[in-house]
C-alpha cells in the first residue's frame, strides 16, 4: 500500500512541475512597445458538415450551384443557418435524410413544375448524394420538407 501511494504522490508531483513550467516561455519581451509583427490571417476551416447544392430550373436567381457548410455555418448558399437547420432538423438516428419517396406510395397527381436538385457531400460523416425533383405530390413534399436547403418554390412553379 504504501508502495502505491510513494508512486502516486510522485507521479502528482511530476505532472504538477509540467503544468507550472515557465510561463513566460510563450510570452512576447515587454519592451513597452506595440508589437510590429503582422499577426496572420488564419481561414476559417470547417470540419462539420459539408454539401453542394445544385439547383435547375426553378426560376430567376435560384439557380445555380451553392456551397454549404454546417458546424460551423457557412458557405455560399444564402441561408446557411437555415440550411443547416432544417437538415439538422430533419436528421433521424437510422434514417437517410436525403432518402428518395418511398416506391409504392400514394402521391397526388400533381406538377410542382421543371425544377431539379442534386445534393452532394457529407452529412453526419456520411456521403450524400441525392436528387430533387417536383414531378408529383409525393416529390413536392420531399422537396419542400428541404426548404431552405432547396429554394422555397410553393406554388409559383405549379403548371
Amino acid at each position: 500500500m504504501r508502495r502505491l501511494l510513494v508512486t502516486a504522490a510522485s507521479s502528482l508531483t511530476a505532472v504538477a512541475s509540467l503544468a507550472a513550467g515557465p510561463s513566460t516561455a510563450y510570452a512576447a519581451p515587454a519592451t513597452g512597445a506595440p508589437s510590429t509583427t503582422p499577426v496572420a490571417q488564419v481561414p476559417v476551416r470547417h470540419s462539420g458538415d459539408h454539401l453542394t447544392v445544385t439547383v435547375r430550373n426553378a426560376g430567376k436567381g435560384r439557380d445555380g450551384t451553392f456551397e454549404l457548410y454546417c458546424h460551423p455555418g457557412g458557405g455560399s448558399h444564402s441561408d446557411p443557418e437555415g440550411a443547416c437547420a432544417v437538415v439538422e432538423r430533419n436528421t433521424r438516428w437510422g434514417q437517410d435524410v436525403f432518402a428518395p419517396a418511398a416506391r409504392g406510395g400514394a402521391c397526388t397527381m400533381q406538377y410542382g413544375g421543371p425544377a431539379t436538385a442534386r445534393v452532394t457531400g457529407t452529412w453526419a460523416g456520411r456521403p450524400v448524394d441525392a436528387t430533387y425533383d417536383r414531378r408529383d405530390g409525393c416529390a413536392i413534399s420531399r422537396w419542400d420538407r428541404m426548404v431552405p436547403l432547396l429554394p422555397d418554390l410553393g406554388s409559383t412553379a405549379s403548371s
